[in-house]
């Protein structure tokens, strides 16, 4: 705790004062224009990552970047993304998974989350990206994936996120008028580079040239 206590003290005594205004307007309301849903890992940094200030981002975050099928039951997940679409009124929505993520190797062996039921269950919802991967190489169903999948799993599992969020009423209304988009990001920590997808895409690109327009836009701007 000392680490974070110290963290305390510091944005009491230097960042909130620089910021003091910043602040005064986040204290009567939000109004972010992205919805950033990313894995629970401490090695992700939503704000850091994107450059991006307080009020900027709606983050969500679990174990895997998972977004269960829509469904009559509630769930956290399932609310969350309700509210920033249908209240907030965000207008993109990023599904973040990451290199190295242990919640896809949890996926990729079900069978050796024993003493952890919770999170297997959780995990079942990544199983269509597995099963994927399996097809793809000729693996039995279910069986497990080898470590030299892993980069191909958490790709996948960014892929079927994507399309479960598709599931979601609001977010099905919102994409049919134009007034949101969904984009599917694999963050390398190790480089620091982004890999992305959109809400029609099967494969990733890089992100230099996934906004390659967007880019040039915002060079002729500056």
């Amino acid at each position: 705790m000392d680490n974070i206590i110290k963290g305390v003290l510091d944005f009491r005594q230097n960042v909130y004062p620089a910021r003091k205004d910043l602040f005064g307007t986040l204290a009567g309301g939000q109004d972010p224009d992205t919805l950033f849903i990313t894995c629970s890992d401490s090695r992700i940094d939503p704000n850091l990552l994107t450059g991006s200030d307080p009020g900027d981002l709606f983050i969500c975050r679990n174990a895997g970047n998972i977004i269960p099928p829509h469904s009559n039951e509630t769930g956290g997940m399932t609310a969350s993304i309700e509210y920033a679409v249908a209240v907030l009124g965000v207008r993109h929505i990023i599904v973040c998974g990451h290199t190295d993520c242990g919640a896809i190797k949890g996926a990729m062996d079900l069978s050796a989350l024993k003493g952890l039921p919770h999170v297997k269950e959780w995990l079942g919802h990544c199983r269509s990206a597995m099963e994927i991967v399996r097809e793809r190489h000729g693996i039995e169903s279910g069986a497990c994936l080898a470590p030299e999948h892993l980069n191909e799993a958490i790709e996948e599992n960014v892929l079927q996120q994507v399309q479960h969020m598709r599931t979601h009423p609001i977010v099905a209304a919102k994409l049919a008028t134009k007034k949101v988009q969904i984009h599917g990001w694999v963050y390398n920590i190790e480089s620091g580079q982004i890999r992305c997808c959109d809400q029609h895409s099967d494969a990733f690109t890089d992100f230099d040239e996934h906004y390659r327009d967007d880019i040039s836009r915002l060079s002729y701007k500056n």
